[in-house]
């Protein structure tokens, strides 16, 4: 079993988004992974990006900056 931490979620309307937003954010080299929406929170789409904490703004930027629609950005434990 993983050991829960806490992380930057980034949520998409979309598959294609989100799938955008890794090749976009691997690109970069930013850290982190598409995983499955925690049960936490709600999202069109069934996928999410998941990071370290304290990458909110980061991934904020990057993503306007590229025009990769997202949902939302959160903090949690997961």
């Amino acid at each position: 079993m993983r050991k829960k931490c806490l992380c930057t979620v980034v949520t998409f309307p979309t598959t294609t988004a989100a799938m955008a937003a890794e090749t976009f954010l691997r690109a970069r080299q930013r850290e982190g992974r598409l995983i499955p929406v925690p049960t936490q929170i709600t999202a069109s789409c069934g996928l999410a990006w998941s990071a370290p904490a304290g990458m909110k703004q980061q991934f904020t930027n990057d993503l306007k900056e590229q025009q990769i629609p997202f949902e939302q950005i959160v903090e949690l434990v997961i």
